[in-house]
């Protein structure tokens, strides 16, 4: 039987291992690799541009993060920095975001496939909340909530469904979001079911949401607007 301060040393070595199997991005294996959006090979991410060409440049942009922004009519506006925005954040995992709200305005209901998600809030007040996924009682769809107010943080782990409210109807609130991934992405729930293209049957989804197909067709045919920069 293997030594204690052996076997110690081998139970810390696969948990570092299979951490990095299940991480949202690969681990780089260099300084950096910023992205060669010109190159036509296709893998995970992008290829590494050459880093004799390398720049300041490469790791930079005049975000005007501290600006406001235009919100839509859900009420909030995401302006987010990821790879496509700085090459230098390819195999990094990180990318930030800002998000406005207008008073009484939401960043509906979504999901980040890839990414968990750190946020804090800037300026005003949020009403934020995150639901479980299909555990076995009883956490099985457990919804978690909270109001934060200037200067909290609160964390939405990976792939699960969550939102931001502004539940104030006279002040704006504003937020920086990081996210644990190039390249996040996002699915906000009401488009991706009622807004997809070509639209999903109205009898699979009246059967999954229990109700007439006339309430779906009526929801299909709603503008559903995308609140992602």
């Amino acid at each position: 039987m293997a030594s204690s301060p052996t076997f110690l040393l081998l139970v810390a070595l696969f948990a570092l291992i299979s951490w990095q199997a299940v991480a949202s991005d690969p681990g780089p294996l260099q300084d950096f690799c910023v992205a060669d959006m010109h190159s036509p090979v296709r893998v995970n991410g992008f290829v590494c541009k050459n880093p004799m060409d390398v720049n300041a440049d490469d790791f930079f942009k005049a975000a005007a993060l501290d600006k406001p922004r235009v919100t839509n009519k859900v009420g909030s506006n995401v302006t987010l920095i990821n790879v496509m925005q700085i090459a230098g954040l390819n195999t990094l995992g990180i990318s930030i975001a800002r998000i406005d709200y207008a008073p009484l305005g939401q960043n509906p209901p979504h999901t980040h496939p890839r990414a968990t998600e750190i946020l804090t809030v800037l300026e005003g007040t949020l009403y934020v909340g995150f639901v479980t996924s299909n555990l076995p009682a009883p956490n099985r769809n457990k919804f978690l909530s909270k109001v934060l107010n200037k200067g909290d943080v609160f964390v939405f782990p990976v792939g699960l469904i969550h939102f931001q409210f502004n539940p104030n109807p006279h002040q704006p609130a504003v937020a920086i979001a990081a996210l644990s991934s190039q390249n996040p992405g996002a699915i906000t729930i009401a488009n991706a079911v009622f807004g997809s293209d070509p639209t999903i049957s109205d009898d699979v989804l009246a059967k999954a949401f229990q109700v007439e197909k006339n309430t779906i067709d009526w929801l299909q045919a709603q503008f559903w607007e995308n609140n992602q920069n």
